[in-house]
């Protein structure tokens, strides 16, 4: 009787924990509120360094494992780039023919934690090519999420531009730095 009675017990503590445990093969969905986007566009000249940014408010969330809602987009208005001197603005500006292609747009999508991080599908639309990136990374700190594509003009069929008959030349390698602000 003694061992009858040891085995329902055991067994009911076995099946209290089983029972109230979340299984580990069903990840756990999360969401990110975002409402602040900086993109810093940066390179280099045969006179230096540049860095051209927009920072935009823009109130939406990201969803980390959801099987409903995982993809967030945002679209970049490039006349809104600032390179800290209007005529290397002027520049970006026609470089990316901002007024046939006002926009870019920023897709990411299927987010998966790995580790503190994410990784996640990025599509980057500008002018008028996607580049596609299957296992891209990004970043969690506390206050943002963030990520870094290298990638060069040419890859977008868009010429580096030249100034003052071939003195001042932009280097073809250009980095895109993105933040998105957490609330």
């Amino acid at each position: 009787m003694k061992t009858r009675f040891s085995i329902l017990i055991m067994g009911l503590v076995v099946f209290f924990f089983l029972g109230s445990a979340k299984p580990t093969f069903f990840p756990e969905d999360t969401a990110v509120a975002i409402n602040k986007i900086k993109i810093e566009i940066t390179g280099l000249s045969t006179v230096g360094k540049y860095n051209c940014s927009n920072t935009f408010t823009v109130k939406d969330t990201v969803y980390v494992n959801s099987i409903k809602k995982n993809t967030f987009n945002t679209d970049i208005k490039m006349s809104n780039f600032d390179c800290g001197n209007k005529i290397m603005t002027k520049d970006l500006q026609g470089t990316v023919k901002v007024k046939k292609f006002p926009n870019s747009t920023v897709c990411i999508s299927d987010i998966k934690p790995i580790g503190k991080n994410y990784k996640c599908r990025l599509n980057f639309f500008i002018t008028d090519k996607t580049l596609k990136y299957k296992d891209f990374i990004l970043y969690n700190t506390d206050d943002k999420i963030q990520g870094t594509l290298s990638l060069k003009f040419s890859d977008i069929d868009l010429e580096p531009p030249v100034k003052m008959a071939g003195l001042i030349k932009v280097k073809d390698d250009i980095v895109i730095n993105f933040s998105l602000y957490k609330n």
